[in-house]
């Protein structure tokens, strides 16, 4: 007769792992194409990482049944991740994720304990936005990672502004998404290199091609309207089931960068029955000429779907409470600019129309 496990040993969490990393792993070992696939090809391999992973832990289950109770326990407790965008609050990088539009990387890099891994990828009329899973043998402290990663377009460093945020799973696994925001002048193909940074002076490269999706339906505005010496231009709407970008530019006669208004603007846009369309971010990219200051930027929404008909758009004015900005010369040296913002004059613009073919 088999002899029983004693239910007090400490239950073989390790083994738990193991056999699930040897069930996903035995699953890479069966793709025979590129990188970069067709959304069959990353269903299929969706479907081939779930089934090993579920026989893994069968396994284990039938060879522990005596104590069954234990291994409840443990396994509650180890952290279940899925797809980083999938499992995200942001609704555009979760229709990209259901609608097969995320390229899937899955590549690992180790330094000093800390497995990162690059998850995946979606590039849109918006962002580059990049999905990382963190696994660490000790604790991390929460800003271990600082502001996130630098980027780099075809082997050079790239000067656009971008966001990152974590999640804690648990004390030793977190995911991350880094935004880097599209501008005019970043490629639709290009190869995008990544270096993450610990606190510790850990450094984690990763390299892949990229391609921005192609379903993109552009709609044509072009509406300015000129207040008190601050002109604003809405050239353009651009549609995608990942989400919805205004793109602006403006132009004020004035030549304090704190004192300028055209980098704080935002837009409320509802639909045709009022309902609101839920704005996310978007940088501002600012220069001086000669007496002027000029912005442009491109401000992001959540998807509208097809029963949207007609846009009302209404320009508004933030004008910030505390902070500050960093001006940049021509020789890439950076100089910190006095917060003026009590001294910023208000205005008033008026909202307009755009039909949605």
């Amino acid at each position: 007769m088999k002899k029983s496990h004693n239910p007090l040993e400490e239950f073989p969490k390790e083994q738990v792992r193991s056999a699930i990393q040897s069930g996903i792993a035995l699953a890479k070992e069966h793709k025979d194409a590129p990188r970069f696939k067709t959304n069959n090809w990353n269903w299929k391999r969706k479907s081939i990482y779930a089934l090993c992973s579920v026989a893994a832990i069968f396994v284990i289950l039938v060879g522990s049944s005596q104590f069954s109770p234990t291994l409840a326990s443990h396994l509650s407790q180890i952290p279940i991740i899925g797809s980083v965008f999938g499992d995200s609050d942001l609704i555009g990088l979760q229709q990209a994720q259901k609608s097969g539009l995320t390229s899937e990387i899955g590549e690992t890099q180790t330094v000093n304990g800390i497995s990162v891994t690059l998850d995946e990828i979606l590039y849109d009329q918006n962002n580059i936005s990049i999905g990382l899973v963190i696994e660490s043998e000790k604790e991390l402290n929460e800003l271990y990672f600082g502001a996130g990663m630098d980027f780099m377009i075809n082997g050079k460093h790239s000067g656009s502004s971008g966001s990152y945020g974590e999640e804690i799973i648990s004390a030793t696994t977190r995911t991350a998404i880094q935004e880097i925001n599209v501008t005019e002048d970043i490629p639709n193909k290009f190869e995008l290199g990544l270096i993450l940074r610990g606190e510790n002076g850990e450094k984690w490269y990763f390299s892949t091609p990229i391609s921005k999706i192609t379903d993109i339906h552009k709609v044509p505005v072009q509406h300015s309207q000129s207040v008190d010496g601050l002109e604003i231009t809405v050239t353009e709407l651009s549609l995608s089931v990942t989400g919805m970008s205004l793109t602006y530019k403006s132009l004020e006669e004035e030549a304090d960068f704190n004192l300028s208004r055209g980098g704080n603007i935002e837009f409320l846009i509802v639909d045709q029955d009022g309902n609101e369309i839920p704005g996310l971010s978007g940088g501002v990219i600012g220069e001086r000429i000669k007496d002027k200051i000029a912005y442009k930027s491109n401000k992001q929404f959540n998807p509208i779907d097809d029963s949207v008909t007609e846009l009302t758009i209404t320009p508004y004015l933030v004008i910030p409470s505390s902070g500050g900005s960093v001006e940049i010369d021509e020789n890439g040296k950076e100089k910190e600019l006095e917060y003026k913002g009590h001294l910023i004059q208000p205005v008033e613009f008026e909202s307009f129309k755009v039909k949605i073919p």
